[in-house]
């Protein structure tokens, strides 16, 4: 779904899952939308923050999760740099798998690519599979159709089998 600017730029559609649950969660979440939108691109849609609880290691304090929409003129590969950049400066430590993180920014779709390479896959492989990830996804782009898979969003999560709660967070 790229389309051009008034500049003739390409722009790029692209969908992040930002979440996490260690210090202040909503301002670490405030933190990385500020950053996305100054080294990535604008915010064009912003889900409602959701509470979820911890998947892959449970014995941890509950994420908070949200899903943007932004468009850029960045290649994937650029976005995903910025993004780890942004993870790091936030103080996103990798030392315990599904482990506590003050912030996570996944990329789970660029426009409607499939890109596979060291480092980088999308649409997020396991997206599909995540009540965490679909339930703030459907709510900015659940008509938006799975390249790999060929469902929406909303058909993801109807069908995923994920029993966690995922709540909005008031």
């Amino acid at each position: 779904k790229r389309y051009l600017t008034a500049s003739t730029e390409i722009m790029n559609e692209v969908f992040l899952l930002l979440g996490g649950n260690v210090g202040d969660r909503e301002s670490n979440l405030k933190m990385a939308k500020h950053a996305i939108a100054a080294h990535c691109g604008e915010i064009m849609v912003e889900s409602s923050i959701y509470e979820t609880a911890p998947w892959g290691k449970k014995d941890q304090e509950a994420f908070l999760n949200q899903a943007l929409k932004i468009n850029t003129s960045l290649s994937a590969e650029e976005v995903m740099k910025r993004l780890l950049q942004i993870e790091e400066t936030t103080g996103r430590k990798r030392d315990i798998r599904y482990g506590p993180r003050t912030i996570d920014i996944d990329l789970i779709f660029f426009n409607d690519q499939i890109i596979i390479q060291p480092g980088l896959r999308v649409p997020h492989p396991q997206m599909q599979f995540r009540r965490f990830v679909l339930e703030p996804l459907s709510e900015i782009a659940g008509n938006f159709i799975h390249p790999e898979l060929k469902k929406s969003v909303w058909q993801l999560l109807s069908e995923c089998a994920d029993p966690l709660a995922v709540n909005k967070f008031s």
